[in-house]
């Protein structure tokens, strides 16, 4: 496996593609949370309505591949370890989170993806209104369709509620780590931190 970017004052760090891809993964799941509000909770008109669904799918196919990228390059490139003085249940939580979040964040888009496949209304997706993108198979060619769209559109609509209280855990740990356990955790993410933050001692006060 490969060995994880550093700094030059040789502390580790993720890899520059991945906090590339991280923060693109970021960037896109915030906007379609965003959309989803938007169009769950707003009286809109039809084809505006019909653009947002557009767009929110298009986006939503593009942050699969993205998932899919940051995954194998997941795999191949060794990530930088927690600190050594965390605790030990800390870290099996922490790992059980990134566990989590990636799984959403898989499901989501293959969830939604299948919803749009078994749809009743059968309405085309054409991603960014210039490629076309193909449903699954088989369930584009369901009979009863509505019960597996319902089903589906429950499960994207939960998972995207579940995926959000993971965000916001996963942000709150991070300003745990930098504002409270002074540790490079946080840093080891952020675009151009050349540095770590300065680590504070045991009893030593911030």
């Amino acid at each position: 496996m490969a060995t994880p970017a550093s700094t030059a004052s040789g502390v580790t760090r993720y890899t520059t593609v991945a906090i590339i891809l991280h923060w693109m993964i970021a960037l896109g799941i915030l906007t379609l949370i965003a959309m989803g509000l938007v169009m769950d909770h707003l009286t809109l008109d039809p084809m505006r309505v019909f653009q947002l669904y557009q767009l929110h799918k298009s986006i939503g196919i593009s942050v699969m591949f993205l998932i899919a990228l940051r995954i194998g390059w997941r795999l191949t490139h060794t990530a930088p370890p927690l600190p050594a003085d965390m605790p030990a249940r800390e870290k099996k939580g922490a790992h059980l989170a990134h566990l989590a979040l990636y799984g959403l964040q898989v499901a989501l888009p293959l969830s939604g993806w299948a919803m749009v496949s078994v749809s009743v209304l059968g309405i085309p997706t054409v991603l960014f209104g210039t490629l076309p993108w193909p449903d699954l198979p088989v369930l584009s060619t369901l009979s009863d369709k509505a019960p597996v769209e319902a089903a589906l559109k429950g499960f994207h609509h939960w998972a995207a509620w579940g995926l959000l209280g993971l965000i916001i855990l996963h942000v709150a740990a991070a300003l745990r780590h930098r504002f409270v356990l002074h540790d490079t955790v946080m840093s080891q993410m952020l675009p151009g931190a050349g540095r770590s933050f300065p680590s504070r001692q045991k009893g030593e006060t911030p």
